[in-house]
């Protein structure tokens, strides 16, 4: 009879263990998600960067971090906007700050130098000197604006929606 209660007992706490277990993995890690970051790592959560900077990305020979949801983020990137040459800033109605737009820069010669997507209201971008075209889209509204790149913290762009 004590056998029969201690196994029972026995296996009703290593089924709650294993449950528990499981629940904790699951809770730790989403399934596909990535651990340990990198360079396709968009958040700023155990970058290597540190201060709150956004990963930083690599497209061809053109590196560029975006972000600033957070304080941390916005206030980080603000901070480096000196040391990298063309810094975007992307509002909508009431000064909003937007993510989610999609950025295209097409070099003085017609060539595509970045097509990718903003993960927040700041954009900062390593470009050699030169002159650049900035496409920037939000929903179904594009803009553009001609850039000059000269030298770090030189470039500058800020771009503005008035819809929701």
């Amino acid at each position: 009879m004590t056998s029969k209660i201690t196994g029972k007992l026995t296996a009703a706490l290593l089924t709650a263990a294993l449950g528990a277990g499981m629940t904790g993995g699951a809770w730790a890690q989403a399934p596909g998600a990535t651990t340990g970051g990198n360079t396709a790592d968009q958040s700023s959560a155990g970058n290597t960067n540190g201060g709150g900077l956004p990963q930083v990305q690599q497209q061809g020979d053109v590196s560029y971090t975006s972000g600033g949801v957070g304080l941390d983020e916005s206030h980080a990137l603000i901070r480096e906007q000196a040391h990298w040459p063309l810094s975007l800033r992307f509002t909508g109605p009431t000064a909003d700050y937007l993510s989610g737009v999609r950025v295209r820069i097409v070099g003085g010669k017609g060539g595509e130098v970045l097509n990718t997507e903003s993960m927040g209201p700041y954009m900062l971008v390593k470009l050699p000197p030169g002159s650049y075209t900035v496409y920037a889209k939000y929903k179904d509204q594009e803009k553009k604006q001609s850039v000059s790149v000269a030298g770090p913290g030189k470039a500058k762009a800020a771009f503005h929606w008035s819809i929701q």
